[in-house]
């Protein structure tokens, strides 16, 4: 089922979320629509990345729905969800460290959804150059920045029509930081959708359609850049900028 304006890519519908007896997500209500690319933002342990994890099935809700292209896929096995064209850059990056570069990236390819083929490994290497140079290295010999930027490339790898970035240029020196934006911006342009958690304010108003503020498992702000932008109380209140 392809999306249309009914249908997002993915939609979650009053997500209840638990890690044993603590609970989590409150009934949150979130989606993205084709080509939309949405920042998910809040102090550390408010719920964002148990979020992406409930929409990927890694940590299943306990109530509520999530849908892909409007099929319902609450309670589907993680590798079910991201066959419909959703791929997920985690925070702990998830690189196999006994394969090379070629082989962590070449393992992953595949034709998206709809048959698109636009990131092959001739792109992604062109894209990131450091890991055309590294190509024959294993993942555990490369740089932190390295891992990162394999880590993405292996996800635009499958072609998806959504990618998840769970802070992405998190622990990363600067310049290894704007290239990873720079990717951010050629996703965007490329039409793929996306989700990014990340702690730098600027750059997610910079590419950012909607912005969505977690505190304590509830939204407690969405809305244009624009609109966050000239709300300094909010960024006191839940971002602690």
């Amino acid at each position: 089922m392809k999306e249309t304006a009914s249908n997002p890519i993915i939609e979650a519908r009053e997500i209840h979320t638990y890690y044993g007896d603590s609970h989590i997500l409150h009934g949150i209500n979130f989606n993205v629509s084709a080509g939309e690319t949405v920042s998910l933002m809040g102090r550390n342990g408010m719920g964002k990345t148990t979020l992406l994890r409930s929409l990927l099935g890694l940590t299943p809700p306990r109530r509520g729905t999530v849908k892909v292209f409007g099929r319902d896929m609450t309670g589907a096995p993680p590798q079910k969800i991201v066959r419909q064209g959703i791929a997920f850059v985690p925070e702990d990056r998830g690189i196999f460290p006994k394969l090379t570069v070629r082989e962590n990236l070449v393992m992953a390819a595949r034709q998206g959804p709809n048959g698109r083929r636009e990131w092959d490994l001739d792109r992604v290497l062109d894209t990131f150059p450091r890991l055309a140079q590294r190509m024959t290295n294993m993942g555990n010999h490369l740089s932190g920045g390295e891992q990162q930027m394999l880590t993405v490339g292996r996800a635009l790898m499958t072609n998806p029509d959504l990618i998840l970035l769970d802070e992405a240029t998190e622990g990363l020196a600067p310049l290894i930081r704007n290239e990873i934006w720079s990717v951010v911006r050629q996703i965007k342009e490329s039409g793929i959708a996306s989700v990014i958690v990340d702690k730098d304010l600027k750059a997610l108003l910079g590419v950012s359609d909607r912005n969505i503020i977690i505190s304590k498992g509830r939204i407690v702000f969405e809305g244009s850049s624009e609109e966050l932008a000239s709300n300094p109380e909010i960024h006191k209140q839940h971002l602690g900028v």
